[in-house]
């Protein structure tokens, strides 16, 4: 009886928004960066917040994800909150940013710059 092996979903799915928006970021990147990097610092009315920065170097449990512009990592000690959420990039007349539908969001705080888990 063969095995065979399913290749394992991305923990993060990116928006063709937000694959540009990583590739935009990358053709002014600093020298020496491999990427950017999406983590959940604690901070914020709820507790947790998005952060995207960039990274000169990948730590072991980074989730690799790669797009036609770029690296995008994901903090490894974030993969947890994160896994099957959506990272899009919506820009209007009055804000820029990236924006995260979370399915393992249990509430956010009114601003929407926080969120709890």
């Amino acid at each position: 009886m063969a095995t065979t092996t399913r290749a394992r979903p991305a923990a993060l799915i990116l928006t063709p928004s937000a694959e540009q928006r990583i590739a935009d970021l990358m053709a002014r990147a600093p020298e020496g960066t491999i990427g950017v990097k999406l983590s959940t610092p604690r901070r914020g009315c709820s507790g947790l917040a998005y952060s995207v920065d960039y990274v000169s170097e990948a730590k072991p449990f980074d989730e690799r994800i790669d797009t036609l512009g770029g690296t995008l990592f994901v903090d490894g000690g974030s993969i947890l909150y994160l896994v099957g959420s959506t990272m899009d990039w919506r820009e209007d007349d009055f804000t820029a940013g990236f924006v995260f539908a979370n399915p393992n969001a249990k509430g956010s705080c009114g601003c929407g710059e926080s969120f709890t888990v």
